[in-house]
Order: structure tokens, then C-alpha cells, then sequence
């Protein structure tokens, strides 16, 4: 049984696996638990492996290409096209194993251990800014139900609340009182959390050269440089330019209005600044 290319659909407790020949026909369909994948490629000669850039596909890929696997992860979109009909698990794996093999395939490359905790802490302080986001809104509808507006903003909302509480006419209730105590100490509790995860990522700013010098460009934070670095790794900038451009759209920034061409006085200086990176 010669296996050219291994594609695996990737499930929570059980995968799809489905292997092509070098001709594309399909010579082993089999179907086993995550933990048995593993030994059941190392049994294989060297192949490609393809998979879904999803959840666990960058641990089981960096375990595969220990063995000596190619290791090739796409995004879904990319393989939906290639499932048959009467979609299910085989024939996803089937389409895993097929779409790579195109040659105007893209691939997702692996992420290290490092990259996936540093993608991890911002979407649990993402998580934790949200929750407190939700708590403030709750809070500013609690006192608009007893007739006080406040203002968008946490300091704002901070603010008036202090009024509120000192006030000896307030209006509210000595229920609504611990109420709102008890949410306040929750949000305090909140940003004390969501500034420690801040001090991580300006820690990495201070070890990591790849986020310092992501930083010295003007606009770019701890904060846009550590998920870029957590997302992309060590990229190869080239054309920079170009890769500017996209990292402005993935930041969702905007550059100064002095700017010519979209950039900081020329494309040379902006290719100057990504050469840097």
C-alpha cells in the first residue's frame, strides 16, 4: 500500500482518514481516535499529510512532521469546493487529500507551542474585555431604569458612578446599592486581570526581538505586534511592500493622512520600515 497523500478530517474524539496514490486514486479509507492517528502515520513511509488549519491541527501536524511527514494544513474555505455530494466525514477527507495536491493550493504554515500561547492569551484577554464591556452596559442600563444617563466610556461610567454612590439623595434602592457595589468590585477585578495580560505582552516587547522591532514602526503596540507575531510567525517580507499593505488591513489601521501612496512619504520609506521586521 503505497500513500502519497494522507488527508485527515479532523474531529473532536474520532478522525476520517483517507490516502491517495500517486495516481489519485484512493487506496485506504479508515476512520480512528485522535491519539491512534499518530502511530498509524508512523508506520508510513513519507508523505504529504493534509488537514484543515483547525482546532488541534497545528499539535498534530508538528507531531507528524517529527516522523518526517510534509505537513500541509488549508483553510476550510479552500477545501470545501473539492466535497463531493452527500457531504460527510470520509468524503471531507477525501477533499482534504485532494485539495492538496492542487497546485495553486495555499497552505497555513505550522505554529510553534510559542505562537499558539501567545494567540491564546489574547483571546482570553479579548474574552475578558468583552465580559467587561457586557458588565458596564449592565450596569448603565440599571441606573437608566432609575432615571441616570450616563455617558459611553469607562471612565465616564466610573466617574458618575462615585457621584451616584456619595450622593445622600440618591434615588436608588439599598438593594440596588450592594447590587452595584458588588458589579463595581467585579470590574475592578476584571482590569486588574486584563492589565496583567497587558504586562505579559509588554514583556514581550522587551525579550522578543521579532515584537520589538514590530513596535518600532509608528503605530503598532505591544498589543498588534504580539498577535502579529503570534499569527504570522517569522515571515518572509517579500515584496515588504506588499506585506505592509496587508498588515494594515489586518490591523484594521489607518496610516497618517500625510502619507503619499497610501504609506509614510514613499513606498521606499514603508519598504525601509518593513525591512526592519
Amino acid at each position: 500500500m503505497e500513500i502519497a497523500v494522507l488527508g485527515i478530517d479532523l474531529g473532536k474524539n474520532s478522525c476520517s482518514l483517507v490516502g491517495l496514490d500517486q495516481s489519485g486514486q484512493v487506496v485506504v479509507r479508515r476512520r480512528m481516535r485522535r491519539e491512534t492517528v499518530i502511530a498509524f502515520a508512523s508506520r508510513l513511509p513519507a508523505c504529504i499529510v493534509a488537514m484543515e488549519a483547525c482546532c488541534g491541527a497545528h499539535h498534530m501536524g508538528r507531531s507528524l512532521a517529527t516522523q518526517g511527514h510534509t505537513v500541509r494544513l488549508m483553510s476550510p474555505e479552500y477545501v470545501r469546493p473539492y466535497v463531493k455530494a452527500q457531504k460527510n466525514d470520509d468524503r471531507d477527507a477525501e477533499a482534504i487529500a485532494e485539495a492538496a495536491t492542487r497546485p495553486t493550493m495555499r497552505f497555513v504554515e505550522l505554529k510553534s507551542e510559542a505562537q499558539l500561547d501567545m494567540q491564546t492569551l489574547h483571546r482570553v484577554r479579548d474574552r475578558l474585555v468583552a465580559e467587561r464591556t457586557s458588565l458596564m452596559n449592565q450596569i448603565r442600563s440599571v441606573l437608566l431604569e432609575r432615571g441616570y444617563v450616563v455617558p459611553q466610556g469607562r471612565a465616564k461610567l466610573a466617574g458618575r458612578l462615585t457621584e451616584i454612590v456619595a450622593d445622600p439623595a440618591c434615588m436608588l434602592s439599598l438593594r440596588i446599592r450592594h447590587l452595584i457595589a458588588d458589579m463595581r468590585e467585579r470590574w475592578e477585578l476584571l482590569d486588574q486581570r486584563i492589565a496583567a495580560l497587558d504586562e505579559e505582552f509588554h514583556q514581550q516587547c522587551r525579550s522578543n526581538d521579532q515584537v520589538r522591532r514590530l513596535t518600532s514602526i509608528p503605530g503598532i503596540g505591544s498589543l498588534n505586534a504580539t498577535a502579529l507575531v503570534a499569527a504570522v510567525g517569522d515571515p518572509v517580507l517579500s515584496p515588504a511592500v506588499a506585506i505592509w499593505r496587508r498588515g494594515l488591513v489586518w490591523f484594521h489601521a489607518k496610516p497618517p493622512r500625510a502619507a503619499s501612496r497610501g504609506f509614510w512619504g514613499s513606498a521606499n520609506e514603508a519598504a525601509s520600515i518593513c525591512a526592519r521586521c
